[in-house]
């Protein structure tokens, strides 16, 4: 069966989307009967059915006068089946169609090669297509602030941000992925003058990061007691913008003591970043050239002391572009920090990951950027998302992510002593207990849509059962587990030699099928910036995949090239949901 058949559809690709194969044989059946109706219209129009539809096709989307009843009565009556789609059959207004089981399996099973396999450069393939060659995008993530703990809060900006990513190299695009870490401003003033006050080297030493918290916790709660402790905090970071080199010698430290400390944390998560910049990073020249420009153009005025922009006509507020005393400002080092990035990346997009609660912010940079005629401005784009509740890294009741990854290895470890005997064969439980801890944190984190706020509930998150990280993680090791259990089976033939039409039942077709849509899970993903779809894609193949053991036998199985064909489909399911893992930054356990 080949492709070669099918005329060419402009931005299909059957050889890396195998269902474009049988999105174009139904276009070329309703455009023989139907002339009026492009093939690229009719392409367009064939859905993924309903349960026990494989395409439907809604008629009066092609607008072709009177009821779209007799219009699809008439594609059914010239359909002439073909190595594709084997029936359609006309229902009032709607067409539905259903592919010729044998050649869908034989499609899907052997094109899941092309986006699954190892990349040139031996790194994991995640994704499908090159719809992005050519094109390169700077995203920036994480970010969190420096001489503090990571916590939760910073946990969803890294998870989001790591996807998108993967997402996007997956459709072919150039990825340069940035943590601007929080480095500058006046909290490190107020934890300069908390240092003096309740600071020890000897706990320095021991543990910066959390010592430089505990600070920063006791030097806020003085703040709210007293205001000398801001203006001494004020003081001192104005001394930090000057340049004043006994003010930065701690600074430079703490920075650099947080930025190794992050980067042991984020290697834990399967995060990695290829530049580690900084507010500090960014020229005093880009922040002071972009001001004057928004002089020049009659864009800023004084208020009390201080330089704004009115944004009020696009319903933004006024956004603050120098302090009054002089010191400069998140948005003025975010507006320099573009401008130097463009300069730098000549980037077609540039993400920033940062929560919901910075809407306003990013809305005003944006703006502040395109009325600085800046034609790249209008690239730039905000991926937002809700909040982990309950938490507060002023009060100091943060829950720091150390302390779960390590509660939520240890819980896994439990559980996998359980069962001695496969505990036995698992060569480092620990780092295993401790990878399904961390799948466990991810899936709750992008199970729903990134714009919802969602409460962290340990329970849900460490179960076995249900739709939860550690449940697709054991799918994927009993995936994994076929070949070992059936030695006489392995190595398979090459695809061309396994009988396809063999794969005949109902649970072997919605697997197959299922399959099949993973291009489109993650063009979709891509397009939306939305994890959840690809984890809901992962809850539903290891569903099914829970659901065929006992009817797709493989051990046991007399005839042997039945027992081939179905251990060919789990191998390539095995592939497709490691490889979906991965797209979310997990590593797939082979044992556990």
């Amino acid at each position: 069966m080949s492709t070669s058949t099918l005329p060419s559809i402009p931005g299909t690709d059957p050889e890396r989307s195998p269902l474009d194969a049988f999105k174009i044989a139904v276009a070329a059946s309703i455009n023989k009967a139907l002339p009026e109706v492009s093939l690229e219209a009719a392409y367009k129009a064939a859905d993924i059915g309903r349960k026990g539809v494989d395409f439907s096709v809604a008629v009066a989307r092609f607008k072709l006068g009177g009821k779209p009843d007799p219009w699809a009565k008439k594609v059914e009556e010239s359909f002439v089946a073909d190595d594709f789609i084997e029936s359609v059959k006309a229902e009032g207004a709607f067409l539905s169609f259903t592919a010729r089981t044998t050649s869908l399996t034989r499609n899907v099973l052997t094109t899941i090669d092309h986006f699954t396999n190892q990349s040139p450069t031996g790194q994991p393939s995640y994704g499908t297509n090159e719809s992005g060659k050519g094109k390169n995008v700077v995203i920036e993530y994480s970010s969190p602030n420096i001489a503090k703990q990571f916590h939760v809060g910073h946990l969803r900006s890294t998870i989001i941000g790591a996807f998108l990513c993967n997402v996007y190299k997956a459709c072919g695009w150039e990825v340069t992925s940035l943590n601007y870490l929080g480095d500058w401003g006046r909290q490190f003033g107020l934890i300069a003058v908390g240092f003096e006050k309740y600071g020890s080297e000897e706990e320095l030493e021991k543990n910066a990061i959390r010592h430089l918290y505990d600070v920063y916790v006791k030097i806020n709660k003085d703040a709210e007691e007293d205001e000398s402790v801001n203006d001494a905090a004020r003081a001192y970071f104005k001394r930090m913008e000057d340049g004043d080199e006994s003010a930065l010698t701690h600074w430079r430290k703490w920075r650099e003591l947080s930025i190794e400390r992050y980067k042991t944390e984020y290697e834990r998560l399967n995060v990695a970043f290829d530049i580690y910049s900084g507010e500090s990073q960014v020229g005093k020249e880009s922040q002071d050239s972009c001001l004057k420009q928004l002089e020049d153009m009659g864009l800023v005025s004084d208020s009390d002391g201080a330089k704004i922009v009115d944004l009020e006509k696009y319903k933004l507020g006024k956004a603050v572009v120098r302090k009054k005393d002089g010191t400069s400002i998140y948005l003025t080092r975010d507006i320099g920090g573009a401008v130097e990035r463009y300069e730098k990346y000549k980037f077609d997009k540039m993400i920033y990951v940062v929560a919901s609660q910075q809407d306003l912010h990013l809305a005003q940079f944006f703006k502040v950027l395109e009325l600085l005629e800046y034609p790249w401005a209008k690239s730039l784009e905000h991926v937002n998302f809700g909040m982990v509740q309950g938490m507060s890294t002023r009060k100091g009741t943060a829950v720091f992510l150390e302390q779960i990854i390590e509660e939520a290895a240890k819980v896994m470890h439990e559980q996998m002593q359980s069962n001695e005997e496969k505990y036995k064969q698992i060569e480092n439980p620990h780092e295993t207990a401790q990878e399904i801890g961390i799948t466990a944190i991810k899936i709750q984190d992008m199970s729903a849509k990134r714009i919802n706020n969602y409460t962290f509930n340990w329970s849900r998150m460490l179960s076995f059962e249900g739709d939860t990280g550690p449940y697709i993680q054991y799918a994927h090791v009993r995936l994994a587990s076929m070949e070992r259990k059936n030695p006489n089976l392995v190595p398979l033939p090459p695809a061309t030699e396994i009988r396809f039409e063999l794969l005949s039942e109902a649970k072997a077709r919605d697997i197959v099928f299922l399959l099949a849509t993973y291009p489109d899970v993650v063009k979709t993903a891509q397009e939306r910036h939305e994890p959840s779809g690809v984890v809901t894609f992962s809850m539903k193949l290891a569903h099914l995949i829970a659901s065929a053991w006992e009817t797709l036998i493989v051990k046991g199985e007399p005839d042997e090239q039945k027992a081939r064909a179905r251990l060919f489909l789990f191998i390539r399911a095995r592939d497709v949901l490691g490889a979906a893992l991965r797209l979310l930054s997990i590593t797939p356990l082979d044992r556990m």
